[in-house]
C-alpha cells in the first residue's frame, strides 16, 4: 500500500512538472510569436521614410572606432537559441546590446557539449561543420553539417582572440572548444592554440554535472541511461516527433539541433521513427546529446581532458537560490523564484545519493550538494574541480583581486535562481544591469595581453 502511494505522487509530480514546463515553453514561443506580429504592424502601419534593410546574423563589424576591439560571444545554454531563432527575442534579455561587437550564436539547444563546440569553431571561423569522422561514425550521424559563408569573424586566431560568456551549459561549450583548439582537433586549421581565446565568463555554467539530471530522469548508476518513465523520456518523444515531422517554417523558428542525425520521415521514413522512439536509434540511442554531459559523471568524464590554460583569463557567477534554516537547506524565497524552478530547488536541496549505488566519485557527499539555483547545483558552477580542482579564488570585492591573473577562476556567489539573467531582464531588475555591465567592462578595460584596448567613445584625459 506504502509503494502505491509513493508511485501515485511520483506520477503526480511528474504531470506536474511537464505541464509547467510545457507551459512555460509555450509562453516563451508565444511571447516571440507575439513580439514579430507586433513588429510586423507598426512596420505595416508606420512604414519609415526611408529605405531600410536590415540584415539578420552578420559578421561582426565595428563601429565608432572598435576596430581593435576582439569580439564579445555569448553562448546559450539547454533549450537555448541564438540571433534568429524566436524571431526578436533574446536569449539574453538584451544584454547584447551593451558592447559594440558582440556575436549570439545559435547552436543546438539539445545536441551534446562536443557537437556544439565544433558547431562555435565554424560559426566564428567560416566553413562547414565537421564534426569529426571517428566521432560522427560512433554516433551515427552525419559528418558535415551547417555551412557557415562567410564566419562571423574569419580572422580569428592567436593575435585577434576572442572573449567567450556562457550560461549553464554554454560555458562547459567553450571550455571543450578552448581544449580542441589547443590540441589542433580541426582539419585544415592546424595553428589553433589555446590562446585564441582571450576570456571565459561563466554565467551559473555547468561545470561539474548536476543532481537535477537524475531527479528529470537519468540513471545515477551510470549517468547515461534514462529510467523508462521520466520527464527526460516525455523529452525525449516530443523532440523525436517534433524532427521527424520537419516543418520547415517551425524548424527555421525554433530548431533542437539534430539535422546531422537526418531524422527527418522524408530521410528515415515510419520504420525510422519507430526505431527512434523505441530507443534503438537517433542520438538518445547513442548518447550523443546534452544531459549525459550534464550528469556528474559525464562532467568528470569531460573535465579529465581540459584544462586551465596560463594565458586566458576566467571568470564565474554562481547562483543560488537556497538557505539553512537551523541547519536544513530550503529554498530562499517563494516569490523570488521562477514557478518552473521552485520545486527542483526543494528538490535538490534535500537530494540524496541511493545508498545501494556507488557514489559518483570518491569524497562525495550530499551536503556539498544542496545549495543550488533550480537547474545546477552552486558547488559544480563556481569552478572545475572534479575530477581535480583547478586554481581559483572567491571574490568578495571587484578591487580584491586587481590585477588580475591569467589561469585563476575567478568567482562570486549570487543569489539569484538559474534564468534569473536571462530571457526576461525585467525579473533581474538592476542586478541585471549591474552583472552584464560588470562583465562587458572588466573584457574592455581589465583584460587584455599586451596593451590595453581603446574602448569606443571613451575620452582617454
Amino acid at each position: 500500500m506504502i509503494r502505491w502511494w509513493i508511485s501515485a505522487l511520483q506520477l503526480t509530480e511528474l504531470f506536474l512538472s511537464t505541464l509547467v514546463h510545457m507551459l512555460y515553453g509555450f509562453y516563451i514561443f508565444s511571447t516571440a510569436v507575439a513580439g514579430d506580429l507586433s513588429q510586423s504592424l507598426n512596420e505595416w502601419f508606420f512604414k519609415p521614410n526611408a529605405n531600410v534593410v536590415v540584415k539578420n546574423d552578420e559578421p561582426v563589424v565595428a563601429t565608432n572606432g572598435g576596430g581593435d576591439l576582439p569580439p564579445i560571444v555569448l553562448v546559450h545554454g539547454i533549450f537555448g537559441f541564438g540571433k534568429g531563432r524566436l524571431g526578436g527575442l533574446s536569449y539574453f534579455a538584451g544584454a547584447e546590446k551593451k558592447d559594440e561587437r558582440v556575436l549570439v550564436p545559435d547552436l543546438g539547444s539539445l545536441t551534446s557539449i562536443y557537437d556544439r563546440a565544433r558547431e562555435l569553431f565554424y560559426y566564428l571561423k567560416g566553413g562547414q561543420v565537421d564534426y569529426g569522422e571517428e566521432h560522427s561514425k560512433a554516433c551515427g550521424h552525419a559528418q558535415f553539417g551547417r555551412i557557415y559563408e562567410p564566419g562571423h569573424y574569419p580572422e580569428w586566431d592567436e593575435n585577434h582572440p576572442i572573449h567567450f560568456v556562457g550560461h549553464s551549459a554554454g560555458a562547459q561549450v567553450v571550455r571543450v572548444l578552448q581544449q580542441m583548439l589547443a590540441d589542433k582537433a580541426f582539419k585544415g586549421y592546424e595553428s589553433t592554440s589555446a590562446d585564441w581565446v582571450l576570456s571565459i565568463t561563466s554565467l551559473s555554467g555547468a561545470f561539474n554535472g548536476t543532481t537535477r539530471t537524475y531527479l528529470d530522469g537519468m540513471q545515477p548508476e551510470d549517468g547515461r541511461t534514462m529510467k523508462p518513465i521520466s520527464l527526460l523520456q516525455i523529452c525525449r518523444l516530443g523532440v523525436i516527433i517534433y524532427d521527424w515531422l520537419d516543418i520547415p517554417w517551425l524548424k527555421a523558428y525554433y530548431n533542437f539541433g539534430f539535422d546531422h542525425f537526418n531524422m527527418s520521415w522524408k530521410k528515415m521514413g515510419v520504420w525510422g521513427l519507430i526505431d527512434c522512439l523505441l530507443g534503438s536509434a537517433g542520438p538518445f540511442a547513442s548518447g550523443d546529446w546534452i544531459l549525459p554531459d550534464l550528469t556528474i559523471q559525464g562532467a568528470i568524464q569531460l573535465n579529465s581532458h581540459l584544462q586551465t590554460f596560463p594565458n586566458t583569463y576566467y571568470f564565474s557567477y554562481a547562483t543560488k537560490r537556497t538557505r539553512k534554516i537551523m541547519g536544513v537547506t530550503v529554498p530562499s524565497s517563494i516569490f523570488g523564484i521562477h514557478p518552473m524552478l521552485f520545486i527542483r530547488v526543494l528538490q535538490m536541496s534535500q537530494w540524496r545519493h541511493p545508498s545501494d549505488v556507488p557514489p559518483p566519485y570518491k569524497g562525495y557527499r550530499d551536503e556539498d550538494w544542496q545549495d543550488n539555483d533550480g537547474a545546477l547545483n552552486t558547488i559544480s558552477m563556481t569552478h572545475p574541480r572534479l575530477p581535480i580542482e583547478h586554481p581559483s579564488q572567491f571574490v568578495a570585492n571587484d578591487l580584491e583581486c586587481q590585477p588580475l591573473r591569467p589561469g585563476t577562476w575567478y568567482y562570486k556567489i549570487v543569489e539569484a535562481d538559474h534564468i534569473f539573467f536571462i530571457v526576461n531582464r525585467e525579473r533581474a531588475g538592476v542586478q541585471f544591469d549591474l552583472v552584464y555591465d560588470a562583465i562587458f567592462e572588466r573584457c574592455r578595460k581589465h583584460v587584455f595581453r599586451k596593451t590595453p584596448q581603446t574602448i569606443p567613445n571613451e575620452t582617454h584625459q
